[in-house]
């Protein structure tokens, strides 16, 4: 690409983040879920490991909700067709009758998806996680990390739909092999994440709020990522701020005297996704972590985790660890107002993962399957009834 060309290909890609921040500008609020006669509730199962953990999640919350389920107040939409093959087919990240059936949902359960990558022989399609976000402007990825006896309950707030995320297909290469790659801030983008992360605090009891940045050496967007969420704070008295540099975070997040003090974090889309995979690991696993993709018009819960093509091939599917979507399922759950439900799930799960622990799951035959685990999930919510 030579100079002309590159110029007028950053031309476009700032037009387009200008008509996206003249979107968000021009937005409602939030979804009242109280207000709606009927929820409907997407079924995405993905492909790999997807459809046998997503199904699994459903299950567990069909028992649930089985009474709203059969009064109407509840809908199921199962949702095929977002596989690598049929991803590939199409020659898009979401096929568009799949993106038809998506936006007919006010919330969506959906398993993990495969992205190509490069020398794996397939088209390069964009993430069909990342077309997602942007699609029904999924802004904030909100991701628990809870350990139980070690003082550790941090929720994450990753912006989604910015960051060096947003334009990752769209860099450029020179022609003498200098290559850019782009990252964007907006100010629309960075207020509505912090104050949703600092109603959460306000609302849950919290007391500090960690603004995570690298804004000592990249001062522009992490600049104003840094500044926008403080400005939020200040809105907040009652709520401590503070900030991090996202390297000494990584360290302090496995520093045992320093941990403890973390809370809420706010992290922009790159330090979000890499800082979360981190915790998820402390606390077992990433196959433990489920998460939140919060609009405001739609919502997607999920798990952290890939569709890991190799337990498919080796036939250990079935086998498949279901406690991040069944974390992911919980979060569904308070989002849509029914905290009795996802109380009642978050305390079974606490108590199969970690305290009772009668099952054990390793991805083979030496552990229980995602179904058993299932099994044992409803078995436990009955008992505390």
């Amino acid at each position: 690409m030579d100079f002309n060309a590159a110029v007028e290909q950053f031309k476009k890609v700032l037009e387009s983040q200008q008509q996206r921040a003249a979107a968000m500008r021009a937005q409602g609020g939030f979804i009242d879920y109280a207000a709606l006669p009927k929820i409907v509730i997407g079924i995405c199962g993905g492909d790999g490991i997807g459809p046998v953990i997503t199904h699994e999640a459903e299950r567990v919350l069909r028992f649930l909700l089985k009474e709203e389920v059969e009064a109407g107040k509840i809908e199921f939409l199962e949702i095929d067709g977002l596989t690598i093959e049929n991803r590939i087919a199409c020659g898009k990240a979401i096929p568009d009758d799949v993106m038809e059936q998506l936006r007919r949902c006010q919330v969506i359960l959906k398993g993990p998806t495969t992205t190509p990558r490069a020398g794996d022989g397939m088209p390069n399609i964009e993430s069909a996680n990342v077309a997602m976000r942007k699609a029904l402007d999924l802004f904030a990825n909100v991701r628990p990390v809870k350990i139980p006896g070690e003082g550790i309950d941090w929720t994450f707030f990753r912006e989604n739909t910015e960051g060096g995320y947003a334009l990752g297909s769209q860099g450029l290469e020179m022609d003498d092999g200098v290559a850019f790659d782009f990252t964007v801030t907006t100010t629309e983008g960075t207020q509505r994440l912090a104050e949703l992360a600092y109603d959460y605090a306000r609302k849950n009891g919290k007391k500090r709020v960690s603004i995570i940045t690298k804004a000592n050496v990249i001062k522009t967007t992490d600049g104003k990522f840094l500044k926008l969420c403080q400005e939020v704070g200040k809105k907040y008295p009652d709520i401590t701020t503070d900030d991090w540099y996202i390297d000494i975070l990584t360290a302090k997040l496995i520093d045992k005297q320093r941990r403890g003090d973390f809370e809420v974090l706010i992290l922009p889309n790159l330090y979000g996704d890499i800082v979360t995979d981190e915790a998820a690991e402390m606390q077992g696993g990433v196959g433990t972590a489920g998460s939140a993709n919060i609009g405001k018009q739609y919502a997607m819960f999920e798990a952290i985790h890939g569709s890991a093509p190799r337990m498919v091939a080796e036939g250990r599917a079935k086998y498949a660890d279901p406690c991040s979507m069944l974390r992911a399922t919980v979060m569904l759950l308070s989002h849509i107002g029914r905290q009795k439900q996802a109380d009642a799930l978050e305390r079974a799960l606490d108590r199969c993962m970690y305290t009772e622990k009668k099952l054990t799951i390793t991805g083979r035959d030496t552990g229980c399957s995602c179904e058993e685990f299932g099994d044992y999930v409803m078995e436990t919510v009955r008992a505390m009834e």
